[in-house]
């Protein structure tokens, strides 16, 4: 059921002043009126939060994890109404929804096994030497919670980075109370999933504080809630402008807090000249589909390609421009996102410096059509708003006279979610020191891939130095995500019976403990 509601504590609220959702695809107001979270709501939600995040550290593994199960079951068993909202929303295929919606699962249920498994706590025990000289005390580290954390839903992902996305995900899975900011693009979307979280809370018997959402288009929602004094960190994929607002915001409080922000990304792919000497036109088809995928909206399209001056890179880019040329125009997510991307196409076409070799068929309304442009490296280093994402299917090829030429354009790059190299036996030795370059500049480092497509397991790196992310410590995606949500705190020479669970002699919890 959808009915524009506020959730605050589990309880239903509702708003005078309301706001509706649109499908991209046909610009009409699709679903009932939505209330928009007040002031007032942020407070409420913020107390509620605060109240039970002390109950909500001390639950156990077991019953912390029972909880993201039941999530999972419950937006399971939403069935065709939450994948049919969100395509009417969002303007994406079922197909594609329908993946996020098992992706969203099955990230629920890693963290649950993470929970039982227990590493997170990065328990270390150095017992008492009290005969050394001088004694050591009895020292007992673990991680604890931060506390009520703040979440804002993502545009280009409705289910996998929004209401009970991985960052709400991760901040439950570490014992954080969460409150949503839910994005105002797809409000019936949002709403039907935070039921279901809402609905676990109380299967679970977890007190109601654990989960609020707040829908609503306002900035100054989003900035009350980041500016609340209860809150105590706060995940956010989006714009690296709204990023940094809240950034700005959350180091302005009293007590400054993280923002753990995925910003912005081009995801530059290096190809080596041995593969491109035995595959350019497979590399131009790979490049394509992974270019175009989603209509480039996922936040690993590889927006830059890097190559030196040969036969190969020609034909390569005639393969990849003819791949583009006959791709349909898609959907775009909002009217917004798809003016700012035609108007960031435009613009690199009067640029100048970058020539544009190819477009997808022409689209109607907010369908993009995908584009693909080539310079040289002097005007790309000459130019540096040609390193800058377009948040589309756009892509820039860059043509070096040397590999040395390369490396040059690598080092002016800044921070990356990925970063690409293709390359063939003959290229390993000269992929050296592009290899370290890359390594520097992003958080996950493919060879001979794709960057599109990113697995949710214990090993995968979502981030990347500053403006990927606002921390390049951190993850959003994998287990390591909960790390942002706990800090590591040292009991020592504390009476047993006021001991934590997980650090006691009896180990109650069954967790790894590393003991000295």
């Amino acid at each position: 059921m959808i009915d524009g509601i506020i959730l605050v504590g589990g309880v239903e609220r509702r708003s005078e002043t309301t706001f509706r959702g649109f499908n991209p695809a046909t610009g009409t107001a699709v679903g009932p009126a939505f209330s928009e979270a007040s002031a007032q709501d942020v407070a409420d939600a913020c107390a509620c939060a605060a109240e039970c995040a002390e109950a909500f550290a001390n639950s156990t593994p077991a019953q912390r994890s029972a909880f993201l199960d039941a999530v999972g079951e419950d937006i399971q068993a939403l069935g065709d109404v939450l994948i049919e909202t969100a395509m009417a929303e969002s303007g994406l295929p079922r197909a594609r929804l329908e993946g996020e919606r098992i992706r969203t699962v099955n990230q629920l249920g890693m963290f649950a096994a993470e929970i039982r498994e227990g590493v997170w706590l990065d328990i270390a025990i150095d017992r008492a030497l009290p005969e050394r000289a001088p004694p050591r005390p009895d020292l007992r580290r673990l991680n604890v919670p931060l506390g009520p954390v703040a979440v804002f839903g993502a545009s280009n992902f409705p289910l996998a980075f929004s209401v009970a996305g991985g960052d709400t995900a991760s901040a439950l899975a570490a014992g954080c109370p969460v409150v949503v900011k839910g994005h105002p693009a797809h409000p019936g979307t949002g709403e039907l999933v935070a039921r279901a979280v809402a609905a676990a809370v109380a299967r679970c018997q977890l007190p109601k504080g654990v989960f609020s959402y707040l829908p609503g288009r306002s900035n100054e929602l989003g900035a009350a809630l980041v500016a609340d004094p209860r809150i105590k960190a706060v995940g956010f994929t989006g714009s690296r402008g709204g990023g940094l607002a809240l950034v700005a915001i959350a180091q302005q409080r009293a007590e400054p807090i993280p923002v753990y922000a995925e910003m912005s990304s081009v995801n530059p792919v290096v190809l080596m000249p041995q593969a491109l000497e035995d595959d350019a036109e497979a590399l131009g088809r790979g490049f394509a589909g992974s270019l175009t995928l989603g209509a480039g909206q996922f936040c690993t399209n590889p927006g830059l390609v890097f190559a030196v001056e040969a036969p190969g890179l020609d034909r390569f880019i005639s393969k990849a421009s003819s791949a583009i040329s006959e791709t349909p125009p898609a959907v775009m997510l909002s009217a917004g996102i798809h003016e700012a991307y035609r108007t960031g196409v435009a613009t690199r076409e009067q640029c100048g410096a970058a020539r544009k070799l190819a477009s997808g068929t022409a689209g109607e309304g907010v369908r993009g059509s995908a584009a693909l442009f080539e310079t040289s490296a002097s005007e790309f280093l000459a130019n540096p708003q040609l390193a800058h994402e377009l948040f589309g299917a756009a892509s820039l090829v860059v043509r070096c006279d040397d590999l040395g030429e390369l490396a040059a354009a690598l080092q002016s790059l800044e921070g990356q979610l990925t970063a690409t190299i293709h390359l063939r036996a003959g290229d390993e030795q000269l992929a050296q020191p592009i290899v370290a370059a890359l390594r520097n500049k992003a958080g996950r480092l493919l060879a001979n891939g794709w960057p599109t497509g990113v697995e949710v397991s214990r090993a995968m790196v979502h981030g990347g130095p500053f403006p990927a992310t606002s921390d390049s410590r951190t993850t959003s995606v994998g287990t390591l995500a909960m790390a942002r949500f706990l800090r590591p705190i040292c009991l020592q020479d504390m009476p047993a019976a006021l001991l934590p669970p997980p650090v006691r002699d009896d180990n109650p919890w069954s967790v790894p403990q590393r003991i000295s």
